[in-house]
Formats: C-alpha cells, structure tokens, sequence
C-alpha cells in the first residue's frame, strides 16, 4: 500500500461512506416500494433489494479495511500504510454474488418466454466474468493484468451481445413507453459495465499501482457501482411500476 496525501484518503473514504448510504437508501427504497408493484414482477424487486444489500454489507467492510490499512502521519500531512492490507477481495465477492442477480432482474421485468433458460446462461457467464477478472486485480504486474482482463472480457462481450439480441423478441412484446425504459436500462448497465474495464486498466497509465492510481481505481469503482445498483435498481422499478399500471394493477 503506497503512502497518499490527506487528500486522496478523504476522498476515498468519503466515497466508501457515500456508497454504503446509497446502498442503504436503496434497501429500504426497493423493500418499501414492493407493494407498488404487481405480483408477477415483484421478484425483480426483490432481487434489486438484495443486490443493494450485499454489497451495502460488503461496502461497510471496505471502508473498516480501509480506515485499518492507513494511519494519519505525526505531522498530519498525509497517510502512511499500517501494514495491514486493504482486502478489495471484498469487492470481488460482492461482484460475485450481485452481478448474476442484475442480469436476472432485466430478464425478470421483461418476462421473457425463456426466462429460466437465459438466466442460468448469462448468470454463469457474469460469474465467470468476475472469476476471470480477479486475478488480474491482485497481479503485481500489468502483463499479468492485460491477460486476465483479456479473458474476463469474453463472458462479458457475450452477455452484451445476448442482451441486446437476445432479448429482441421479448422487446417487441412491450408497450412504447416500457420499450423506451428497458433500452434505457440496457445501455445503463452497457455504460456502468463498460467503465469497469477502464477502471481496471488505470493502472497501465503507470508503471504499476502507485497512490494516484490506486486512488482512480477506487473512486471508479465506486462511482460505477452506484450506477450500476442503486441507479439500475431504479431503472427496473420504473419499468415493473410501467407494466404493472398497464396491467390494470392498482396498489392497495
């Protein structure tokens, strides 16, 4: 762990802190708004409720690893590294557990003939996408990186391309109105999924992880989870509450 300036820690810190309230308020949010939605579609919400909670959970973590891995210099310029690792494996196990269960609130909202099928496919496939990727986090050099990014980034084009495909004849089912909201939502997820590859190569415009980078690399991370949570959360309780009001549902 490279020493950073009281700046860099701040930022970080704050940014651990604003993600886990975020993913707080999301929590109650989806578990609240459950009875705004119609039966058929409730378990997509569930499922945004307990993507936000895992990783909620998982970000709480984060930020105690991250207060226990820096101590505030004698002179109160900067952070020195205890000597106590940042565990970002943290991060992985999160991915591992929430990024099938993204994929499946989209084919659940969307109700698909297939469903079953095309979850357990593109689930396997977002697992093995983070599987791949994390031991290119971990790697202490960048050839190593490059490699495993490199095969992380197969599974992943896969579920890009069955998304916006697969899911061709489900999109002719719906109304103007929800065909809008799930594009929407779609690209959201190709936008937040996409930054995660460019957070995961700043280190290449180093000479490894150094603070400037390690501190990019964080922040992305964060900014890209709140996205591709909280605000896809969102996304797919617009769309089930579209689909619901269109269903005659009325909330009691």
């Amino acid at each position: 762990m490279p020493d950073i300036s009281t700046f860099q820690y701040q930022l970080v810190y704050n940014l651990f802190s604003f993600t886990f309230a975020t993913m707080f308020a999301a929590f109650i949010f989806f578990v609240l708004s459950r009875s705004q939605i119609a039966p058929q579609y409730r378990s997509a919400l569930i499922m945004s409720a307990l993507v936000v909670a895992v990783a909620g959970y998982h970000y709480f973590r984060i930020f105690e690893s991250w207060a226990g891995a820096y101590t505030l210099n004698a002179d109160g310029t900067g952070y020195t590294a205890t000597g106590l690792p940042f565990n970002d494996a943290y991060r992985y196990i999160d991915w591992l557990l929430t990024v099938p269960l993204l994929i499946a609130e989209l084919i659940y909202v969307i109700n698909p003939k297939n469903r079953g099928k095309m979850t357990f496919t593109l689930a396997t496939a977002a697992a093995l996408m983070v599987i791949l990727g994390y031991p290119g986090e971990v790697a202490s050099d960048n050839g190593t990186r490059a490699l495993w990014g490199f095969l992380s980034t197969i599974p992943f084009a896969y579920i890009l391309y069955q998304l916006f495909t697969g899911l061709g004849d489900a999109m002719k089912e719906q109304s103007a109105e929800v065909a809008v909201l799930i594009k929407n939502t779609r690209l959201l997820l190709f936008a937040t999924w996409g930054f995660y590859p460019i957070v995961y190569m700043l280190p290449f415009l180093t000479s490894g992880l150094d603070a400037n980078s390690m501190v990019a690399v964080q922040v992305g991370y964060c900014i890209a989870d709140v996205a591709a949570k909280a605000g896809y959360g969102l996304m797919i309780y617009a769309i089930a509450a579209k689909k619901s009001a269109a269903a005659g549902y009325v909330a009691a």
